[in-house]
Formats: structure tokens, sequence, C-alpha cells
């Protein structure tokens, strides 16, 4: 289990990390999202020891990150600006990863030739974006590690590709209890294949729940009044309201069943909840932090 507690990092007084906090449960896949600068890579690069904070606690499985070899030889990372030595092939880093990795299983590194259709000879730095990050999954994958932290792990890659690469990591979350823990501003996709979501803003990270709680505590209700939208309840917490024609779409942020009997006090001629999307949640939720997509008049 990875464990944040009140982690600070400044740069030249810049807060990059405000008393952010994540808990990562064991074996889960972990999607964290934020709007760009909200200190998601800068949290990512303390998991793997990139960083040291300026305060606060850091742990994998009880133990600090910074300056454990042990603790490091069973992470994994890709970040989003992949690096490699300027005149090395596949091979050439797959021989450098397995002196830093005793579990690196060379027999799955063949195997994932047939996955990964590179010319391992080929020096790294002549191959396009998505070759590289392919490259970078195939040695990621067979160092066998038990974290993998990934930095906008698909961007790049197409479409085929990208199936086959989320395949492969959900096959070892499933057989060998690897715990994932992605930034990404695809939303689409995390909501594909993660369980729990963590929200960032400003260093903070402003809530994180299992994907199905969270989708659970935000409903969007389509509603159609007899005569005028009456005054909401206070009890009643909303996150977005907006209406086309009679029909108002409201977000409320709580339980399905009791927003329903709150709005069936007024009689509502039609009364309908929509599913929503992780990317509608993220939007909404820190539309309350100011950042609501904004009308802008040219």
């Amino acid at each position: 289990m990875i464990e944040v507690k009140h982690l600070v990092k400044t740069f030249d007084g810049f807060r990059a990390l405000d008393d952010a906090n994540v808990t990562v449960p064991q074996g889960a896949i972990y999607g964290l999202v934020g709007p760009n600068g909200a200190g998601k890579t800068t949290l990512l690069r303390h998991l793997t020891g990139v960083y040291r904070q300026d305060s606060g606690t850091l742990t994998v499985d009880g133990q600090s990150v910074w300056e454990n070899p042990a603790v490091k030889t069973r992470i994994a990372s890709i970040p989003d600006d992949w690096y490699y030595f300027m005149q090395a092939s596949i091979r050439e880093m797959m021989a450098y990863y397995k002196g830093f990795y005793p579990q690196f299983n060379r027999e799955r590194y063949e195997k994932l030739k047939t996955v990964f259709e590179l010319n391992e000879k080929q020096p790294i730095r002549r191959m396009s974006k998505g070759m590289q990050k392919q490259a970078a999954f195939w040695l990621a994958m067979c160092c066998m590690p038990d974290y993998l932290i990934l930095d906008e792990p698909v961007d790049g890659l197409d479409p085929v590709m990208r199936r086959q690469v989320w395949g492969l990591i959900m096959q070892d979350v499933a057989e060998r209890g690897t715990t994932v823990l992605v930034s990404s501003h695809n939303l689409r996709e995390l909501e594909d294949v993660c369980d729990h979501v963590g929200i960032m803003n400003k260093g903070k990270v402003l809530l994180e729940r299992s994907l199905s709680e969270l989708q659970d505590n935000t409903v969007k209700m389509q509603v159609v009044f007899d005569g005028d939208a009456p005054e909401l309840p206070a009890s009643l917490t909303v996150l977005h309201q907006s209406a086309v024609g009679r029909v108002h779409t409201i977000i409320f942020r709580g339980a399905q069943h009791d927003i329903e009997a709150a709005l069936a006090q007024f009689r509502p001629v039609f009364l309908e909840a929509v599913p929503l999307t992780l990317e509608e949640i993220f939007i909404y939720e820190l539309g309350g932090a100011d950042y609501a997509v904004k009308d802008i008049i040219l």
C-alpha cells in the first residue's frame, strides 16, 4: 500500500504540493487526475525517489522510498518524458534494467517481442514517440514490479496498442497483485480501468474514493417542472445547474434516492437520473474550486 500524508514540496517559494494526502490500496489501479500544474507529476516523482519532500511522510508498505534501494527495486516507473541513454538500443537498456531489478524476467522479455514488434537493436532515439513509449512498457513490464507508477502512460500510442498495454497491466494486477498509480488527462480511458480515483488541484488532493463510490455520490438529474423552477432545499448540494427550454439539468452531490425524494415533493412532470462520466465528475467537482468551464464573449 502507498501512503502519502501531509506532503509538502516547495520550489522557489511556490508550493507544488501543499499538505497532499493519498492512499493507494494494495492491488488497486488508482487514477490521479487534475488540471495542469495541480502537482500530479511532482507527487509521482516523490514516489519514485526523484524528489525529497520538505515535510510529511511517504511510504510504500510502511517503508520510506527516499534513498531506499530495497523499496525502489519493487517499483517501476514510466514518466511522461522517459529517460534512456542517447546511443542505447532497447536491448542495451534491457541489460541496464537487469542490473537494477534482481527480479527482471528475461523469459518475459523474449515473449513480449511478439507484442512490441520493435527492432531491439535500433537506437531508441531514432524511434517515433509511440515506439519509444512501447519500448518503455516492454522494459517496465519485465521488471516484474509490485508497484507501477505511470505518468500519461499511453500518450502517443495508437488505439490498438493502448488496448494491448492496458490488457498487460490489468493481467498483472489480476495475477500478481500489482498496484498501479496512473496520472492521465484521458479520463474516459481511466474510467474503464481504474477502481480508485483521486482528484488534485493546487497541490492538494481534494477527494479520493473508489470509482463506484464517486459515481454513486454524484448524481445528474434531468427535471421538467410544472411551471417555473422552484427554489431547491438548502439540504441539497448543487454542483451545477443549467436549463434548455423547460428541461433542467442539475448535478447534485449525495445519494440518488435522497435527491429523487427531495425533488418529488415539487411534483415534477419529468424526473430522470442520467449516468455521469468521470470527466463530468472531474469538471463539476473542480467547479467548486474555481475551475469551472467559463463562458467567454469574444
